[in-house]
């Protein structure tokens, strides 16, 4: 079998903005990205602007050697080059409104810190099978939601609502706001899946498998939650312990 990592595509050219202004101008006009990549050893004003824009959209930035942007194939790139994003992704309080107008209760998912696109894929549809509401992600510290990431999501990263914000804290407190409660998973914690009330808005938190949910934001969430097992096994991947967070979800409020 190959490694997942070689089957990565590179991005189609149609998927690009190259060079500095073109970027700048696609921000300007409202046209979402997905990331920018930008050559470690360019500065200026323009590039400020670039920043600046960046960071006021949301879109995160990778500084990265010339050969990284020369990889993408394509011409007089300036030092710029950014992907166009294959998920359009939906502002929180509209989504929050939205489900509450159409008097749905409301179910989000948290995704803190997991990098690995498979785990996003699979998490995907998970989320999209057992009727979550919208996956919030962070601007920075997640995996790109690119070709790879719809693909291994057999399409659900198209089909369900995700919201990206620049801090994971600001977006539990506007979930608190709207009276939306917040669960964390940690494996260590005391009380089990089965014993919550799932009946009530809510949203749950999902951390990477390496360092887990940031302690800050699992200092603000309302409880911590686990999954029960037998085996004395350290953890379960997180797209599994996804699906069988959510499982219990639906069949509590069916």
């Amino acid at each position: 079998m190959k490694n997942f990592r070689q089957q990565q595509h590179r991005p189609k050219k149609n998927t690009l903005v190259t060079g500095r202004q073109a970027v700048i101008e696609a921000m300007q006009n409202g046209k979402q990205l997905e990331r920018i990549y930008l050559q470690s050893t360019v500065h200026g004003a323009v590039i400020d602007e670039i920043k600046k824009l960046a960071d006021e959209n949301l879109v995160p930035i990778n500084k990265v050697p010339v050969e990284k942007l020369n990889n993408f194939n394509v011409h007089n790139h300036e030092g710029c080059v950014a992907v166009i994003a294959k998920v359009q992704y939906q502002n929180l309080q509209d989504v929050i409104s939205f489900v509450v107008e159409n008097g749905q209760v409301p179910l989000f998912l948290i995704l803190d810190g997991i990098t690995d696109i498979r785990n996003i894929g699979g998490i995907a549809r998970s989320a999209f099978s057992f009727g979550v509401n919208a996956i919030i992600i962070p601007d920075k510290g997640v995996g790109a939601l690119n070709e790879d990431a719809i693909l291994t999501s057999a399409g659900a990263l198209e089909q369900i609502a995700v919201c990206r914000v620049n801090s994971l804290m600001k977006a539990v407190d506007e979930l608190h706001l709207n009276g939306i409660k917040v669960f964390a998973s940690e494996m260590k914690a005391e009380k089990n899946i089965y014993d919550c009330n799932f009946t009530e808005p809510c949203a749950i938190v999902m951390g990477g498998e390496e360092k887990g949910i940031y302690p800050a934001l699992m200092k603000i969430c309302d409880e911590q939650i686990k999954i029960p097992m037998p085996g004395d096994f350290e953890s379960l991947n997180v797209s599994v312990a996804t699906g069988i967070i959510l499982y219990e979800v639906v069949k509590q409020r069916k």
